[in-house]
């Protein structure tokens, strides 16, 4: 049985790189594969937990990024690990 059928994948353990990886191969497995209705779903509702997953990474480094840039203004110190 493959890895899809078996368990749903831990999103919150994954890097922003090895979830835009997977993301990228269970788009392609949508778009190549004669796959089921019930594993198509599985693998879409994976997908959407991987984008939001990366799009939570995205916001929490925009945010970083933008208490970096008010520090580096002199506008404001705030430690990051408070941010973690």
């Amino acid at each position: 049985m493959s890895e899809e059928k078996q368990t749903k994948i831990d999103v919150e353990n994954m890097t922003f790189e090895e979830s835009i990886t997977r993301l990228e191969e269970l788009v392609k497995k949508l778009e190549q594969e004669n796959l089921d209705l019930d594993e198509s779903l599985r693998i879409y509702e994976d997908a959407v937990a991987l984008r939001e997953h990366c799009r939570k990474i995205l916001d929490e480094s925009e945010r970083k990024v933008q208490s970096i840039m008010e520090t580096a203004n002199g506008l404001k110190k705030e430690d990051f690990r408070e941010l973690e």
